[in-house]
């Protein structure tokens, strides 16, 4: 099966960062993928663009680089790089994490024995620093019934680590800017179209973590977000008055009423699996 990457960089990423995931998408996999479409969201840093230069001059791997002029958001960068995507079968990748070496070999198989899945995730491990600090995992729901029931109170899967079919994702409207929200914002969709689901039960992506990750999970921006998820369920009868309640009010005090520090200790505490 052929298969394209998908990810985006924009400002804020960090050469050596952005160099770490693209090789462990690349050269490091056991299964190396047939094209990497690369959107570069607005202006980037010079070593960055640079970095960038020597990655579309490669001869050995086939990188699509699509530059855009402004910075458009996660979900319109996406948006433009599924629609330039030549296969059907895309893989997303962070600019900042790293991909365990058979991570395409695993999910590949996985999909050649199960035809009827359109999006196939994985488990994460997340650290601080150096890789190999490993503070813990996200782990998700494995099968497709589970991961429809966790969809009514919180994100199923792990972004960073699917690999998904473009028509199916085309066909419910593709990736639909939403801060923070994009990918969840699209599960929700693809379910309502009565997609197949999938999560591997083995770690597939090593994810980059910090205060600025827990952060970003805060504030009047991301609730809103958040509450336009719920409300958007609500209405197309996903889920029922009390849990679009239940699920607004906990977001409330977690993203809104306490700091970030604070956050980040209920994250680790209840939201993930201590190694």
């Amino acid at each position: 099966m052929s298969f394209s990457v998908l990810m985006s960089v924009y400002i804020n990423d960090k050469p050596e960062y952005v160099d770490r995931a693209v090789q462990s998408v690349t050269k490091l996999q056991t299964l190396k993928p047939d094209e990497i479409v690369l959107v570069v969201d607005g202006p980037v840093s010079q070593k960055v663009s640079e970095l960038i230069d020597s990655f579309e001059k490669s001869e050995e791997y086939n990188f699509n680089v699509l530059r855009l002029a402004e910075n458009k958001g996660l979900g319109n960068a996406l948006r433009i790089g599924l629609e330039a995507s030549t296969h059907e079968i895309v893989a997303r990748m962070d600019s900042d994490d790293v991909s365990l070496p058979d991570r395409f070999e695993r999910q590949i198989s996985y999909l050649e024995n199960h035809p009827g899945c359109d999006v196939v995730g994985g488990q994460i491990s997340e650290f601080v620093g150096e890789e190999s600090n490993i503070i813990g995992e996200r782990n998700v729901p494995c099968k497709n019934d589970d991961i429809h029931t966790c969809l009514k109170w919180r994100n199923p899967f792990n972004h960073m680590s699917v690999m998904m079919l473009r028509s199916r994702v085309m066909a419910v409207g593709n990736y639909i800017d939403l801060y923070l929200n994009e990918d969840y914002f699209l599960w929700i969709r693809m379910a309502e179209a009565g997609c197949h689901f999938a999560n591997l039960p083995d770690i597939s992506v090593n994810v980059r973590v910090g205060k600025e990750m827990y952060a970003r999970r805060g504030g009047w921006t991301y609730l809103k977000s958040q509450e336009r998820l719920q409300r958007y369920m609500l209405q197309h009868k996903l889920i029922g008055l009390p849990r679009y309640l239940l699920n607004v009010a906990g977001r409330f005090t977690i993203q809104v009423a306490m700091p970030d520090s604070l956050r980040g200790w209920i994250y680790q505490k209840f939201f993930r699996n201590k190694n």
